[in-house]
């Protein structure tokens, strides 16, 4: 048959497009051309596709080949094409029967020797394949765990490129289904440090758990050596594990970027991002040559991300988490288009307070210009979207030595399910599912305002100019998460003046 077509996916961001691949076969100098907008990867292949069908041991047609992957105007990159154009060029070629070939998605990467090679992006892509209501589709049988996750479709494995075409053929070996041959699943984010590893900082503790048990943002300073970076470390430890379409949806953020560990199955609790503070606006919000792949904001997704020693990230690049901090999504705007990927993350800002980060402020040998400018790069309008802004002291010598045991990861993390579950069930019915989610002007409504006394105390702040307008309303979100860790029904007094200490850094106390 001169005319053959098979399926494929193309990937924008973690959203997955269908393609439909046709191979025509004509008379004139023989040779393959493609068109549909096909980035390098794509076409390089045609070498790859060559020598993998003939080391396989079928004969390359020595006619005339036009390969169109469509839609045209959708730009197609990466090397997850290879099988499905094989197997557009082998059907078109008679080598496989037509009618099998074109109801399948095809996935794969192929080596000149045939083999099958594993792809970024598998799970997304059978995401959308099982939107478009294919039936089955092939992957290598490395990205076999992988697939395995997504149900409700026909997913199958290969290892190599005449195993798929002996599949297709009457009396051939069918190909083994995907769960059949995955792996034992790992989750790469289980292995978290434990909250009990942290000696003494009750006013540090108490700040994680009110970040975690909110979904708020957190500002840690204070002498080196204190405990910054590991009651930041520590904060994923003590927050729920994700749901099934979180889980999912981390997975496939992983998967896009090809970070996601061969074998590995869905990633079920938050992910940890620990940029260095070298990394460029690229490395941390996403980006690179084509549409750009997802950074450590978007890696960070349903998790938290830690900028230690955050005054020397540079300012841009701070900045630049701005937007996604009140949008939880990073869109990039290239010229080859737009991409957009998920980033709703907790953001934890560890920083000295000067840059000699001496312990002592007796010993300080910064002058008061340079903490000024060193303060300044974390900016006004960042620093506005940080709900909880703590100072940490250094570790006394009667904590460090004491013999009684930290509260431990599990212990607290009971205590944040509990505030959480009570935040889900107040807001399910407008589909929030943590304080720090709700719009300000509601907690502003007369349905949700704390007490007037309550009231008193954020007027005050808003008169002599504490707070700003984001501000009052962050210092209401964590009001509520306050009195969701109590067991209140609603905040009082008490945790509106915690919740004004926890953002000012002023008087800041351990709850009894």
């Amino acid at each position: 048959m001169p005319l053959a077509r098979t399926l494929s996916v193309a990937l924008v961001g973690v959203a997955g497009r269908l393609v439909e691949i046709e191979a025509d076969l004509s008379t004139g100098l023989p040779g393959l051309t493609f068109t549909g907008l096909a980035d390098t990867a794509v076409l390089e292949s045609r070498d790859r596709i060559r020598s993998a069908v003939q080391n396989s041991g079928f004969g390359w047609p020595n006619r005339r080949m036009t390969v169109a992957l469509l839609p045209a105007d959708l730009r197609k990159h990466g090397s997850m094409f290879d099988l499905a154009l094989a197997m557009a060029v082998l059907a078109a070629a008679g080598e496989v029967p037509a009618a099998a070939a074109g109801g399948v998605c095809w996935l794969g990467e192929l080596g000149l020797d045939g083999r099958l090679r594993p792809v970024r992006g598998v799970l997304p892509a059978v995401l959308a394949a099982r939107a478009h209501a294919v039936a089955t589709v092939v992957v290598p049988a490395a990205n076999a765990a992988e697939a395995a996750l997504v149900p409700g479709l026909r997913v199958l494995s290969a290892g190599s490129l005449a195993e798929a075409v002996a599949a297709l053929r009457p009396g051939g070996r069918p190909l083994p289904a995907a769960a059949e041959r995955a792996e034992p699943t790992v989750d790469p984010a289980v292995a978290v440090p434990d909250l009990a590893e942290v000696v003494g900082q009750p006013v540090g503790r108490r700040a994680v758990e009110i970040a975690a048990a909110g979904g708020h943002h957190l500002l840690l300073e204070g002498a080196p050596g204190a405990g910054k970076t590991m009651l930041a470390e520590r904060l994923p430890s003590i927050l729920p594990p994700l749901e099934e379409s979180e889980a999912l949806e981390v997975t496939a953020i992983h998967s896009v970027a090809g970070v996601l560990p061969v074998g590995a199955g869905l990633i079920q609790r938050p992910p940890l991002q620990l940029p260095h503070h070298t990394s460029s606006m690229a490395a941390l919000v996403g980006g690179g040559s084509g549409l750009g792949r997802p950074g450590a904001a978007s890696l960070a997704h349903r998790g938290v991300l830690v900028l230690d020693e955050a005054a020397e990230f540079k300012p841009s690049v701070l900045d630049s988490l701005r937007q996604p901090l009140e949008s939880g999504r990073i869109v990039l705007h290239r010229a080859n288009g737009t991409v957009s990927y998920p980033a709703r993350f907790q953001l934890v800002l560890a920083c000295n307070p000067c840059p000699c980060g001496a312990r002592k402020d007796a010993d300080c040998a910064c002058s008061p210009d340079a903490r000024r400018r060193y303060r300044r790069r974390l900016s006004g309008p960042l620093l506005d979207r940080i709900d909880l802004r703590i100072p940490i002291d250094p570790v006394s010598r009667a904590d460090l030595l004491a013999e009684v045991a930290a509260e431990g990861s599990a212990t607290v993390a009971g205590r944040v399910l509990q505030a959480r579950s009570a935040a889900r069930q107040r807001w399910a019915a407008a589909g929030w599912s943590t304080n720090a989610e709700v719009p300000g002007p509601v907690l502003r409504s007369r349905g949700w305002r704390p007490e007037r006394a309550a009231l008193g105390l954020l007027d005050e702040e808003l008169e002599r100019g504490g707070l700003s307008a984001r501000g009052c309303d962050r210092v209401l979100k964590v009001a509520w998460t306050l009195a969701d860790l109590a067991g209140c029904i609603a905040p009082g007094r008490r945790e509106v003046a915690e919740a004004i200490s926890l953002r000012t850094g002023r008087g800041v106390a351990v709850a009894a």
